[in-house]
């Protein structure tokens, strides 16, 4: 697992890079003009330092790049006390975010070629694909996204900055394969909110300003659609 990451973590699949989109020089330059305090986003996260593939800033490692994680591993005696037994079997979680141009089918085959190449004869591995997702992104040249800019701008005073983000929402691939529609995305969450993890939380003040915009995008879309 570790071997899939360079010394400039770097994913080290054969293959994993060659469909994915590369932003411009130009897109890259303007998504970094998004507000960002590098110390305030790790004192948010708690930790104490950051670390990413080589080349690129938070914002883009986070919005821009396919990424590899181990999610959990675990194996043999992980209980109270000692016990000198070698372990039969571990297990890994992996999951990989991918961007628009990957494929989850061709990208799950590319790591397991890959995985299963990895481990002496002595070791059997077996990989087993959960589920996956297409990549996405959402337009900013649309009405439906200048409704929702609108609407930022009349609750919150300010001209939002459109940012690309990593996730995983399905559905909006499948929205514009299947229904040929574009959704619009409007978050009102933080990087502090903790999403998934056991201590979970989402601010009043921002859960109330996203009731007040909700229905400016409503109204503003309804307004623009006439």
């Amino acid at each position: 697992i570790a071997s899939m990451h360079d010394e400039n973590e770097h994913i080290t699949i054969p293959g994993f890079y060659d469909k994915g989109t590369e932003l411009s020089a130009a897109e890259r330059e303007e998504m970094n003009k998004a507000p960002f305090n590098l110390d305030e986003y790790k004192k948010e996260l708690d930790i104490a330092d950051l670390c990413g593939e080589k080349g690129y800033t938070t914002l883009e490692r986070t919005g821009i790049r396919p990424t590899l994680d181990c999610n959990g591993i675990w194996g043999g005696n992980a209980g109270e006390g000692a016990k000198t037994v070698l372990p039969s079997k571990a297990f890994a979680k992996i999951s990989m975010r991918l961007v628009p141009n990957q494929n989850n089918r061709e990208i799950t085959e590319l790591f397991t070629k890959h995985f299963e190449s990895l481990a002496p004869k002595s070791v059997k591995v077996k990989v087993t694909a959960l589920h996956g997702g297409e990549p996405a992104v959402t337009p900013t040249d649309s009405r439906a996204f200048e409704a929702a800019s609108s609407a930022f701008k009349e609750v919150w005073g300010t001209t939002p900055i459109p940012t690309r983000d990593g996730g995983s929402i399905p559905i909006v691939s499948l929205f514009k394969k299947e229904l040929r529609l574009d959704t619009v995305l409007m978050g009102f969450g933080l990087d502090s909110d903790a999403i998934h993890s056991p201590n979970e939380h989402y601010g009043i003040f921002n859960y109330l300003k996203g009731i007040e915009t909700i229905p400016y995008f409503f109204k503003n879309f309804a307004e623009m659609s006439k």
